[in-house]
């Protein structure tokens, strides 16, 4: 799959001036003459300047001359481009959906080369007829899922899903004569025993289990993906030795006479080096030979390998937004930025070969096959916008929501210190929510580029150098409320934790309500609290590397606001949307003052908070047409339906006829 592209700088349009040389020449001698007079800062707190047409954010030479001019720059910011381009995608997607059978039969040969799975009809019936379900055709991820198991004959698959059943941490949800239950083979059936991942795919087939014929869904009960196929293997798969599972899954994973296999790796091996192994041969990640221990062999100081890989450079890294999550992003061309993502880490040991596996969840090369978190699916008061436990019900709008007008203008996170394994040790100062927390506690002498509109009057942005300390006083009120394996932290543990990272007091989540900006980052695996964020009134800034079953239906700078993983546009986000602070435009001053330049009785007003509330509002609207139980069960449904025809020894009569 091609990876998403790095966001490029800005393009800032100005009106071109055309001049000769030797207007040139007096331009220089001027400028030069300028910088005598006003003198040049000699700090670095703070600083700022009108933006220019070029990258690094330097004054150039057809700037100034259009002063001399008179004219007025039009600098086009990049937010309101990608929330318009948002839109129209999106409008796109919905017109685009089928509304007969026919066209949804139509629409499914065209991008799949096959006929529908038998039972089509009735789950159009069910998704369109019944239940309004928006989303007819966008299922492409979960057929990527399934994809590799057409190499398998039906048999295979049933021999298979049943040894896997007996692996540590996955449970079986076994479908017989049209009905669901769950069970733990390892720990002797006891439905007590089987994770709630397990029961709340039971609980989402249950409207249509009786249509479904007899099979297994192993289901994993960790949050981490478990299934990391080699590169060869997909790629060749008649030229392994992974077709034929009858000698039983110690042969498949190639354990020795009599040995076990062990859930965690206790140190022989861990994630990364297994999940070099799905990238091709010419790959970055498959031509790294020296050990990932090496990378932080000078010390444990914390390290943006984002940058090192060449993804953020020069002054202009605070303003460039990305376009979208990371999920799709290339670990194996960038090999040092796994560092920063703490499920390469993870203790739980993955499976090398193509064993089905059901997950809410899981990164790029990962070769499991998703299905909604039952935390979406469920109602409960730590994950449920509206939740309210006296009425066992969920009201549109929560207890404690609080208009907008009220909410305070602070990006608002708390959360634990989950983010990882320690497989090998000595990384966890470099997983996501530990980087995010140190910036955003972060109270040295280093400063931030801002980017804002003139508030001088005219239609120029500046920029200013401002001091992080207080950035982060100003805009940033986020907390670890939680040390979860803490003594792994290098150079002094808990201590050494506790003194970089901010820490608070848990609230419930009806506490969040009352922010505009709520940021949902991952943990072990995906947050389990974006579909809560999305239903509230406050606009979602959402960090992940993770697919999930919606991914492909919702849109980001529509529903919510992707963040990159280097995090330093976040500073430039807040500007945009909430505006400068006071200390913001005294940094600018008279330097904006230039002579000859127009100036506007009234400020440009940007709207940027009817922006950031246009967001709040849209993510709402698709978490209730779009993020809904029944669109959960319309998935779950047609994937129930897939899954029964690859499970079958005949796939022909298994498939519908129109």
């Amino acid at each position: 799959m091609e990876s998403r592209p790095r966001p490029t700088p800005p393009s800032l349009v100005i009106k071109t001036v055309k001049q000769n040389k030797k207007q040139v020449s007096l331009f220089l001698v001027t400028f030069v003459l300028f910088c005598i007079f006003v003198g040049i800062p000699a700090t670095l707190q703070p600083q700022a300047l009108h933006l220019g047409p070029v990258k690094k954010w330097v004054p150039d030479a057809a700037y100034f001359l259009s002063l001399r001019k008179h004219r007025t720059n039009l600098i086009v910011h990049p937010i309101p481009k990608l929330m318009a381009d948002a839109q129209a995608r999106y409008k796109k997607l919905l017109r685009r959906q089928s509304v007969t059978l026919l066209q949804a039969v139509r629409e499914y040969k065209r991008r799949y080369g096959r006929d529908p799975p038998r039972g089509f009809d009735e789950w159009y019936a069910f998704a369109k007829q019944m239940n309004g379900v928006k989303m007819i055709d966008e299922y492409d991820q979960l057929m990527r899922d399934l994809e590799p198991f057409w190499s398998l004959r039906g048999e295979e698959i049933r021999r298979r899903a049943n040894q896997i059943g007996q692996m540590p941490s996955i449970d079986l949800v076994r479908l017989r004569n049209g009905k669901a239950v769950t069970l733990n083979i390892e720990k002797g059936f006891e439905d007590s025993e089987v994770s709630a991942r397990a029961k709340g795919f039971r609980v989402m087939i249950e409207k249509f289990q009786t249509k479904l014929p007899d099979m297994d869904f192993p289901i994993n009960a960790k949050a981490e993906g478990r299934i990391l196929v080699p590169w060869e293997h997909v790629q060749y798969p008649n030229m392994t030795a992974d077709l034929d599972s009858s000698k039983g899954i110690e042969h498949m994973l190639r354990l020795q006479p009599g040995e076990r296999f062990v859930a965690d790796w206790r140190g022989d091996s861990n994630v990364w080096e297994h999940f070099r192994r799905t990238c091709p041969p010419s790959s970055q990640a498959r031509r790294l030979f020296h050990s990932m221990r090496a990378v932080l062999k000078e010390g444990q100081r914390p390290v943006d390998f984002f940058e090192k890989a060449g993804l953020v450079s020069g002054p202009d890294e605070d303003f460039l937004f990305s376009p979208g999550v990371d999920d799709t992003f290339d670990f194996c061309q960038h090999p040092h930025a796994h560092i920063n993502q703490g499920h390469f880490f993870s203790d739980w040991r993955t499976i090398p070969v193509l064993y089905p596996v059901f997950s809410p969840a899981k990164g790029e090369g990962f070769a499991d096959i998703l299905i909604p978190s039952h935390y979406y699916y469920s109602s409960t008061k730590r994950y449920t916008y509206g939740w309210d436990p006296m009425e066992m019900r969920v009201k549109d709008v929560d207890d404690f929501e609080v208009p907008w007008s009220k909410k305070s203008n602070k990006i608002f996170w708390r959360g634990a210190t989950t983010g990882g394994g320690s497989s090998p040790p000595g990384f966890v100062a470099h997983y996501q929510r530990h980087r995010f927390l140190r910036m955003s506690s972060d109270h040295s002498e280093g400063n931030r580029t801002v980017i804002f509109a003139d508030p001088s009057g005219t239609d120029n942005f500046v920029y200013a150098k401002l001091p992080i300390a207080r950035l982060n006083d100003h805009i940033m009120d986020a907390a670890f409320t939680k040390a979860v394996g803490c003594i792994q932290y290098p150079n002094g543990g808990c201590d050494a934790l506790r003194k970089v990272h901010r820490f608070a007091e848990a609230v419930p989540l009806g506490e969040h309500w009352r922010h505009k900006y709520l940021i949902d980052m991952d943990g072990m695996g995906y947050s389990a609290r974006f579909f809560a964020f999305l239903a509230s009134d406050s606009a979602v800034i959402k960090n992940t590397i993770y697919k999930e079953y919606y991914s492909e239906w919702i849109q980001p700078w529509l529903h919510f606001i992707p963040l990159s993983q280097g995090y330093n546009e976040i500073y430039n986000l807040h500007a945009y949307f909430s505006g400068p602070a006071a200390f913001m435009t005294e940094a600018v001053g008279n330097r904006t003052d230039l002579e000859g330049v127009p100036r506007k009785k009234k400020p440009r007003v940007l709207d940027g908070d009817k922006q950031l509330h246009r967001i709040a509002r849209a993510g709402r609207q698709w978490k209730a047409t779009v993020g809904r139980k029944v669109d959960m069960e319309a998935y779950v449904y047609r994937l129930c339906l897939e899954w029964a025809r690859l499970w079958s020894d005949d796939r022909v009569a298994m498939s519908f006829n129109s």
